[in-house]
């Protein structure tokens, strides 16, 4: 079965990393035939199987003999081994399925915001719809619209930051996407009771997070501006995954 896990997450990353380079550039990801970024010849389907295309070609293409970009291993990997993590941690469960959901926003948020600074629509809007879902045969109708409410409200507050931030700024201080990506964190994070406090420590954790990287941009690229997204995400997966631990800590606060 992990073997299998594997496999499926090596498959979705090869197309995960379509959706995050094409679908930025309005291109179809769905009837579009993969090519070759060089030569722009038509791969066959033998060319296109996760991992071990590559390392048979030797990392480059058959027809133009140019480099393929470690990208597509990368991700696919990746994927695979992220996929074969959240199997052996949360077994075949409801759990799992939310795991891999935002796993799956996040690899894609990771390409699209990495590459060109934008938080596709597409895919929060799949992901959340599909987490509701879940989240209702997990906790029942009444604590899922709890998880939407948390989400809705997560989603006003970083609006809030984002006004607050444009006026001392003078210049747009967070994107949309990031905004709109604060939503499926509440959502996510959205247990009844002890949720909201989660998503909002998940802010903080995420800015923590994006720090040694926000310096390291500014000092050799000079650069004023990060993509927050993937910080953002990884600071939620990582409380997701912990979130026993998390609100364990939190209760010890509260009655400390």
């Amino acid at each position: 079965m992990g073997v299998c896990v594997f496999i499926i997450g090596a498959i979705l990353g090869s197309f995960y990393l379509v959706i995050g380079t094409r679908l930025p550039l309005k291109e179809n990801v769905i009837t579009g035939r993969s090519r070759c970024d060089s030569c722009k010849k038509e791969l066959k389907w033998y060319e296109l199987i996760p991992l071990v295309s590559y390392i048979i070609q030797l990392g480059k293409c058959r027809n133009c003999g140019k480099k393929i970009s470690k990208e597509h291993l990368i991700m696919e990997l990746a994927t695979g081994i992220l996929f074969l993590v959240g199997y052996l941690y949360f077994d075949i469960s409801l759990k799992l399925g939310i795991y891999l959901i935002i796993i799956s926003v996040a690899l894609i948020i990771f390409v699209s915001d990495f590459k060109y600074m934008i938080i596709l629509d597409s895919p929060l809007v799949i992901g959340s719809i599909l987490i509701i879902i879940i989240r209702y045969f997990e906790v029942g109708l009444t604590n899922t619209i709890y998880s939407v409410l948390y989400g809705i409200a997560l989603f006003l507050v970083m609006y809030l930051i984002k006004i607050i931030g444009d006026k001392i700024y003078k210049r747009e201080s967070l994107g949309g996407g990031d905004i709109k990506l604060c939503f499926l964190i509440g959502l996510t994070l959205g247990y009844p009771g002890i949720g909201f406090r989660l998503s909002l420590i998940s802010l903080v954790f995420a800015a923590f997070l994006a720090l040694p990287y926000a310096m390291a941009t500014l000092y050799f690229n000079k650069k004023n501006e990060l993509p927050f997204g993937p910080f953002l995400i990884s600071s939620m997966i990582i409380m997701f995954v912990f979130i026993e631990k998390f609100t364990n800590l939190l209760v010890f606060f509260s009655l400390s």
